[in-house]
């Protein structure tokens, strides 16, 4: 097993970590990187194995749950509750409420309002060169999934500030003031959250926050504090993963000179599947193994954290042909982004609906949309997003 050294702070791996996953992949299935001292897989067929093995879990092992610092406590009082951080029986149910009403069909629904919200926006461009992330990308998901969870939309720079706050605290760049901050944040997020909770209840309303009340009222026994972090999960991670991939689609379109034909009714689909697969907007999620998990020649044992390369297993060339190239004819087939197994993101089918529709009517109308200063990521790893996206739209 080959041990790999590299920050995932520094400057030339934020802006391309392609080639340091491409080096670490030809040294084996399984190697270990010393900066997270763990485990790591980086091809598609180890990173897609090991997503779906039930030996392995996110929730952090009994034996190896540490006092949480008290700077903290307020943090993992919502994070504790979060399905993301659970495994069943817990998570299974918390899945179950969530799912049956976070519907395909409501999904759905969501279409033309997603249309007329995208015009709006566009209709708001300033003139000259300006930052499209927060005049746009960031915009559509999150004042959509406020919408969906019955909150006002209004309030959308403030449930951004709260979640970058809270999201930082997966990057490698984490510092005592980014936990201090996330711990303010899960504060203030969860009050706000549990006054529409108190008013939903005394005037329920056809939104998601009403059903999954509803839930809880029949019975199904999800807690006020299961129901907040619900919440919080869902407007975090609605958004910023959204955020980043119509950013980073947008720079992509753009470099790569793409045929606007392939944005297209009858091509996005794929199109949007292969921008999400050539630079996705999360690279890592991490398991802990429940028991011994032989991964070719090597085991990963009981206790032991393993990181899982999402954006590594999508540049692997032994799943996709030329996968360093922007191939928007691709034959659609499954990628990483998204993740697998039980933990497979809920909110794929909403962020793919939102990129297929947000990436077509922004460059109908703006089909002159130009780069004005090169694109630059931001200092984020474990997630993948640009700092600012500068354009104009007289080209």
């Amino acid at each position: 097993m080959a041990e790999l050294i590299q920050s995932p702070t520094a400057p030339d791996f934020v802006q391309n970590p392609y080639t340091f996953y491409g080096h670490a992949r030809t040294q084996g299935a399984l190697n270990f990187w010393r900066d997270y001292n763990m485990f790591c897989a980086f091809s598609y067929a180890t990173v897609s194995m090991l997503l779906k093995d039930r030996r392995l879990g996110r929730q952090v092992p009994a034996d190896q749950m540490a006092p949480t610092p008290a700077h903290l406590r307020p943090f993992y009082t919502v994070e504790d509750h979060s399905m993301l951080e659970l495994e069943p029986p817990r998570h299974t149910r918390l899945r179950s409420l969530v799912m049956r009403a976070f519907t395909t069909r409501r999904i759905q629904t969501l279409g033309p309002e997603i249309e007329t919200l995208c015009h709006r926006l566009i209709d708001e461009f300033p003139e000259g060169s300006f930052d499209l992330l927060p005049q746009y990308a960031t915009q559509v998901p999150v004042i959509i999934i406020a919408r969906l969870l019955g909150v006002p939309e209004e309030m959308g720079g403030q449930l951004l500030r709260w979640s970058n706050d809270m999201v930082a605290m997966y990057q490698a760049r984490r510092s005592r003031e980014i936990e201090e901050r996330a711990a303010a944040a899960a504060t203030a997020f969860a009050d706000f959250i549990r006054s529409y909770v108190e008013e939903k209840r005394r005037a329920p309303a056809d939104d998601l926050l009403t059903e999954l009340i509803a839930a809880e009222d029949d019975g199904e026994k999800l807690s006020t504090d299961e129901l907040i972090s619900t919440c919080i999960l869902l407007l975090n991670a609605g958004h910023e993963a959204t955020v980043h991939t119509i950013g980073n689609s947008v720079k992509t379109l753009i470099e790569q000179g793409t045929d606007l034909t392939f944005l297209k009714p009858d091509r996005v689909e794929a199109t949007v599947e292969e921008l999400i697969r050539f630079d996705p907007p999360l690279h890592m999620f991490t398991r802990y193994a429940y028991e011994d998990v032989e991964v070719g020649r090597h085991t990963i044992k009981q206790g032991q954290q393993v990181a899982l390369l999402l954006g590594a297993a999508n540049h692997d060339p032994m799943a996709w042909e030329d996968p360093h190239l922007f191939n928007p004819a691709r034959v659609i087939k499954t990628n990483m982004a998204f993740g697998a197994g039980r933990h497979f993101c809920i909110g794929a089918p909403l962020a793919r609906l939102e990129l297929q529709i947000a990436l077509p009517i922004l460059f109908d109308r703006c089909p002159n949309l130009s780069l004005t200063q090169p694109p630059t990521y931001a200092n984020l790893y474990h997630f993948h997003g640009l700092e600012r996206l500068m354009v104009s739209t007289s080209g």
